[in-house]
């Protein structure tokens, strides 16, 4: 790398904290250790321009499961498991917002809506049936009635004449947090450097030496907050799942406020002022989407249009601007990998598509397992 004299000692030189990964996560970790040692040098080390992953790839979800994500996860997690994770994620949540404040991230509590396509009234119709059981098991986490069923007044097409509401969602605008979060961790004198990737790392007892490219540095504690990358570290227990997403150009007159999910979550869409956001699909090619790489695929790109055309905007004109994706992290269970790896070697990982809302919540546990 040709690093001078001063760049070594600037950059490189006595620092106590590296932390993998800028996303909201490693910005959290950062934060929550700079106010536990308020002397010590933290670095951040990104392997992409701007944080890679889906710190700033995500939808903007303010959210902590539909109903029909509760009751699936309810099939593969213990009752306190389920309850356990939505409170962590309500938390995390709240945690944001008070971190950097709801102008700042474009916090609008429009409230969530949950659709069934026609041809799933059973779902449906188990759905309702459940309401008032996913209500008293949230209770103590909410203080009032999570979910309720409201009739359609957006006019979307081919569903159920009922959506399942929920007051306590809400949209923010990713873009804008994750500058306020780069921001804030500038100001405390945190050191980021991005596109390093880590190559190898290890730990002697006393400190972690860190390989970048031909370079290497030792740091006293190495944290991960690598997410869907993290495969390697936690032997396989974090998948990486990869979400598509289009945005429209500005549609005249548009009246859709909300944050909206279809199929156990698999769709989600939200208005972003006039603009339709809309992403998912990976339920149509599990095996395709379980990589790491960036992109799109026929398949997942054909259903969002005609869901888009037939569902959220029928008998409408729209254009679609924008194309991208970004990469979750999930496994065989959806708690959070929160763990120390060896004597210095830490990681927070494994956040099941729930990043915005638990991110900064295992970003804060990270820092506390020192």
């Amino acid at each position: 790398m040709h690093l001078s004299y001063w760049e070594i000692k600037n950059w490189f030189t006595d620092i106590d904290y590296t932390i993998v990964g800028s996303g909201i996560v490693g910005l959290h970790c950062a934060l929550r250790l700079r106010e536990r040692f308020p002397e010590s040098r933290i670095l951040i080390l990104e392997k992409g321009m701007l944080p890679q992953g889906a710190s700033t790839k995500n939808a903007g979800f303010a959210c902590f499961g539909s109903i029909s994500e509760i009751l699936d996860d309810l099939k593969s997690h213990s009752e306190e498991e389920v309850i356990s994770l939505i409170k962590k994620r309500w938390s995390g949540l709240q945690l944001l917002r008070k971190r950097l404040g709801d102008v700042a991230i474009d916090f609008k509590p429009y409230g969530g809506y949950e659709l069934f396509l026609n041809e799933d009234e059973t779902s449906f119709n188990g759905c309702v049936a459940r309401i008032p059981f996913i209500n008293e098991i949230l209770k103590p986490i909410f203080k009032a009635d999570v979910f309720n069923k409201q009739i359609d007044r957006f006019g979307f097409g081919g569903i159920q004449e009922y959506s399942i509401y929920n007051p306590f969602e809400a949209q923010i605008d990713t873009g804008n947090m994750m500058q306020a979060l780069l921001k804030l961790a500038v100001s405390e004198n945190m050191l980021i450097l991005n596109q390093q990737t880590v190559n190898a790392f290890y730990d002697n007892g006393n400190g972690v030496e860190v390989a970048i490219g031909d370079f290497s540095f030792t740091t006293k504690k190495l944290l991960f907050a690598t997410n869907a990358f993290a495969s390697a570290l936690t032997k396989g227990a974090v998948k990486p799942a990869r979400a598509q997403v289009l945005i429209t150009k500005p549609i005249e007159n548009l009246d859709i406020k909300g944050t909206f999910h279809l199929d156990k979550g698999y769709y989600y869409f939200r208005n972003i002022g006039n603009r339709i956001l809309f992403g998912g699909g990976r339920n149509l090619d599990f095996e395709t989407e379980t990589t790491t790489e960036f992109g799109q695929t026929q398949i997942v790109q054909n259903k969002l249009e005609t869901l888009l055309k037939e569902v959220i905007l029928p008998g409408r004109d729209f254009e679609i601007e924008h194309r991208w994706s970004g990469i979750m992290g999930m496994g065989s269970s959806k708690n959070p990998i929160v763990e120390q790896l060896s004597e210095n070697v830490y990681c927070g990982v494994r956040l099941g598509g729930m990043g915005v809302a638990i991110g900064s919540l295992i970003g804060t546990e990270l820092a506390d397992l020192i």
